[in-house]
């Protein structure tokens, strides 16, 4: 029987979701599409991150954030939401904590909102539908 062994891989790299210290990375995606935040949510397991809570609206994801702090690395924040947009969410959670990472969230056409949230601090956006080269690409550099 073959194993894996007896194929070392020359392309094996450490999963992109771990921190220096080898802990996962732990992540809160907020997003009213239940296919997208499964989308997110299995893109970022595959690379070893944590995902450590899903929110369906903004509302739910600043209330989750709080609860939830300091053990939140990340946030993935829709931008259209019922309830409270993600950039009034990415404004309350900035003024709870000003060092949050927050990765918006937006659908082709939105540049003026992907603009505004980058200005009151988002770190990174993603563009839907998703790519997961460019998910994890844009989640590894504002994890950085």
């Amino acid at each position: 029987m073959i194993s894996k062994q007896d194929f070392p891989s020359i392309n094996e790299r450490p999963p992109e979701g771990l921190k220096d210290d080898g802990t996962k990375i732990r992540v809160l995606v907020v997003d009213d599409s239940i296919f997208v935040a499964k989308q997110l949510s299995q893109i970022l397991s595959s690379e070893g991150y944590e995902i450590v809570a899903t929110a369906e609206d903004g509302k739910e994801g600043v209330d989750k954030y709080k609860e939830l702090c300091p053990n939140v690395d990340l946030v993935t924040m829709d931008i259209t939401m019922p309830k409270m947009d993600g950039i009034t969410a990415l404004e309350h959670i900035m003024a709870f904590d000003k060092n949050a990472k927050v990765v918006m969230v937006s659908a082709l056409g939105k540049e003026e909102l992907v603009k505004k949230s980058l200005l009151l601090g988002a770190k990174n956006y993603i563009v839907k539908p998703l790519d997961r080269k460019k998910v994890l690409e844009r989640i590894g550099a504002a994890t950085k």
